[in-house]
């Protein structure tokens, strides 16, 4: 505890303390201010002003302290100053009291209580940033909830104070006014219950829930809107159509036949989508191929010599291929068919919230009546307007998987996690790669270090980096050759650099154009995905979208974690509903070595004003990395400042992706690094190095006076009482 939280704790203590101790609740009774009703009233002939602002000041402590008494008080000024100036210094006297009681307990509490329950915190905070005025004044109009309760939770959370204490007047008032007015005839008040019969107490109820039920009533009007014009069908085909057979379409159509509804699942293209056909396969098929190519070209350093890898590429690009159809029975219609998803080939058109046309091959149209919708169509690659890019064949993730003759030299465009781990692949493979990146570094999303530690891997492995630069045009001579004119963005001369085959990797787009989801007027997001809400809700309340085409993350696994959500509420909103939870999710760049990363990284945490602490364990000591000759790389732990809980942890390292979950693990479970250190790891592994990094967190909060403490006290056991450690050590 701070020394300014400790003064105020003192302090608060004392003059409640002295509340208590000198009897002051005595004068806050009912009894006692009607038998001092008529002094009170000479009191405020003689001096009016005087005694209003004593009053006022009173009245803020007693609210500002919780102390019992401000309902006797709110009486006390009505009898005194009558309804008019009673009402006047009651209520601001209440609303700046509440404020203050509100901010003794955020200034005391709120950081210690945010850093112990964060997800739970900033769930709490964004339903206050949304609808926080509403439900605080339904509890400041109903007398039944303890206002100084109110004021202890509220400070926990992040409300704006000039809007909590606006609010908090507004609220009060209709209760002030009551109490105010049977203050001007005390003589006939007897108790207070006199004062709050149950049907004010109801009245009250009703008109606090007033404003939360005219949200409802306006949520309700604005879908009645957003359906006019489109006719609900008598009857439904179908609970689910899934539209997008990819990772997070696979997961929700297997969801909702597991709860036993009926679902219908579209695809156009292939099943699996991206990640099977283009995407998480196919590159992780490449990578690793590449990866026994430059393990080849180091054989030394495991004591062989070092042969140059003699690549064959169309059989590395078979090898890919032959993966995919390895694994393509998981994702095949037949399989879901018995698992109880009607699969239709064909290419969807939403033509109403309620009805989907399935078009196929042979130009036949099959209309479902549907309860609800999902969209699960995915992203494709982004293609900037680069002058000159569409008169030649550039590749992109999508089209790189056809092509069977290596290119001697490569464009990449793109620093990203796409366009690393292509650059890096190609380049171990054999080809002369040059890799164009409009910022500084590569893989901007992660911290400063990660991107230059991972600059470095790609260069040492043969990759030409061209940050700071950005493709301008491409050129084609009379030979058939191109070259791509790239323009540094600080200013200097433009570099010009000659390439076989160019590859696009700057980012993908959602698909939302092509199956009627403008026609229906479904909204979209400034950066061109689907608007979803917190339960994955477009503008149209039972049409859902996940995965990369609602984002935020483009990710395989967040596509399937997405869907769960959006498929038990497509089925069950109407009476329970699940808000998607993004609290902890992980993500891993398969570069050599892997980035994977879970929670904040150091600079967002700056970039959010979050108090934490950094610890950092080098891998270059690992006992497995060094018999493993992959000695590089490092944990990075981000924790809560004085706390071992984990907000954010990255590993840069061989097999990072795997690494990563025992973090995501503990931090999806609330674990410490504590616990990871009190857990028995397998020696020797490379994940001994999340229980190193743990240890090394603890060194760095070892109790170093305890510690002094207890090595006085081995000297005091082994007879060596009447000398300091230094003055023996001398002796010997």
């Amino acid at each position: 505890m701070t020394a300014g939280r400790l003064v105020l704790v003192v302090a608060l203590m004392v003059m409640v303390g002295a509340f208590f101790y000198l009897d002051l609740g005595a004068y806050l009774t009912l009894e006692s201010l009607k038998a001092q009703q008529t002094a009170l009233d000479a009191l405020v002939a003689a001096d009016v002003v005087f005694i209003s602002a004593a009053f006022f000041v009173v009245y803020v402590l007693v609210t500002a302290l919780s102390i019992p008494g401000a309902a006797i008080m709110t009486l006390a000024a009505g009898g005194m100053f009558g309804l008019g100036l009673g009402l006047l210094i009651v209520s601001f006297a209440s609303a700046i009291g509440a404020t203050l009681a509100m901010l003794v307990s955020r200034y005391l509490l709120r950081d210690q209580v945010q850093r112990r329950f964060q997800r739970q915190m900033d769930a709490i905070n964004e339903g206050v940033k949304k609808d926080g005025a509403f439900y605080l004044f339904t509890l400041r109009l109903v007398p039944i909830f303890p206002f100084f309760v109110v004021n202890l939770l509220m400070g926990l959370t992040n409300m704006r104070v000039l809007v909590y204490c606006i609010v908090s007047q507004i609220g009060m008032l209709a209760g002030t006014i009551v109490y105010v007015n049977a203050g001007t005839q005390l003589a006939q008040v007897s108790t207070l219950s006199d004062i709050v019969s149950p049907t004010l107490l109801g009245s009250f109820v009703l008109l606090g829930l007033f404003p939360l039920l005219a949200k409802k009533l306006m949520d309700w009007i604005r879908v009645r809107r957003v359906y006019r014009g489109f006719l609900k069908p008598a009857y439904f085909d179908q609970d689910v159509v899934v539209i997008g057979a990819g990772s997070g379409g696979l997961v929700a159509a297997l969801i909702v036949a597991t709860l036993r509804a009926r679902v219908t699942l579209v695809e156009k293209d292939k099943m699996g989508g991206d990640c099977l056909n283009t995407g998480c396969v196919p590159s992780k098929s490449l990578i690793r191929s590449a990866k026994l190519a430059a393990d080849m070209r180091r054989g030394h350093d495991l004591g062989f010599a070092a042969p140059a890898p003699n690549v064959d590429f169309n059989a590395v690009m078979e090898r890919v291929q032959r993966i995919i159809k390895t694994i393509e029975p998981h994702d095949s219609p037949e399989r879901y068919e018995s698992l109880g998803v009607d699969v239709a080939l064909g290419r969807a058109v939403v033509k109403s919230p309620w009805q989907v046309e399935v078009i196929d091959d042979s130009g036949d149209i099959r209309t479902i009546n549907t309860r609800s919708i999902i969209i699960a169509s995915g992203a494709s690659p982004f293609v900037p307007p680069i002058e000159g890019l569409a008169d030649i064949v550039y590749l992109t993730s999508d089209t790189v998987w056809s092509v069977r003759e290596q290119p001697e030299r490569l464009v990449v465009l793109g620093g990203g996690p796409i366009g690393s781990e292509m650059s890096q692949a190609f380049a171990r493979l054999g080809s002369q790669v040059t890799q164009v990146e409009a910022s500084d570094r590569v893989m901007t999303r992660e911290d400063p270090e990660v991107s230059k530690l991972v600059g470095s891997a790609l260069q040492a492995d043969g990759v030409r980096l061209l940050t700071s630069h950005i493709a301008k045009s491409v050129l084609t001579d009379t030979d058939g050759g191109h070259v791509l004119v790239a323009e540094p963005t600080e200013g200097g001369e433009a570099v010009q650099v000659p390439f076989d085959s160019i590859m696009v990797a700057v980012g993908r787009r959602a698909n939302v154009t092509g199956f009627g989801l403008e026609d229906i007027g479904v909204e979209l997001t400034e950066r061109g995905t689907v608007a979803v809400n917190d339960f994955l809700q477009t503008n149209f309340p039972n049409i859902y979208a996940i995965g990369d085409v609602a984002g935020p993350y483009q990710f395989t696994h967040t596509a399937s974690h997405m869907a769960y959500y959006a498929a038990t509420n497509a089925l069950f909103a109407t009476f329970w509903r699940q808000k998607v939870d993004y609290s902890v999710v992980p993500w891993c760049t398969f570069v050599s070595p892997e980035v994977a990363h879970v929670g904040l990284s150091e600079t967002e945490a700056v970039s959010k004003g979050v108090a934490y602490e950094v610890t950092r364990y080098d891998i270059a000591g690992l006992d497995r990395a060094l018999a493993d000759e992959e000695a590089h790389g490092f944990v990075k732990v981000l924790t809560a400042m004085g706390s071992d809980r984990i907000i954010g942890a990255t590993i840069v390292a061989d097999h990072a992706g795997d690494l990563l979950h025992e973090y995501v693990l503990a931090m999806k479970h609330g674990l410490g690094l504590g616990k990871i250190l009190g857990t028995i790891h397998v020696y020797p592994t490379l994940a001994e190095m999340n229980k190193f990094a743990a240890s090394e967190w603890r060194k760095a909060h070892k109790p170093d006076w305890a510690l002094d403490l207890l090595a006085r006290f081995h000297d005091w056991r082994r007879g060596n009482r009447h000398q300091s450690r230094g003055a023996r050590l001398e002796e010997n």
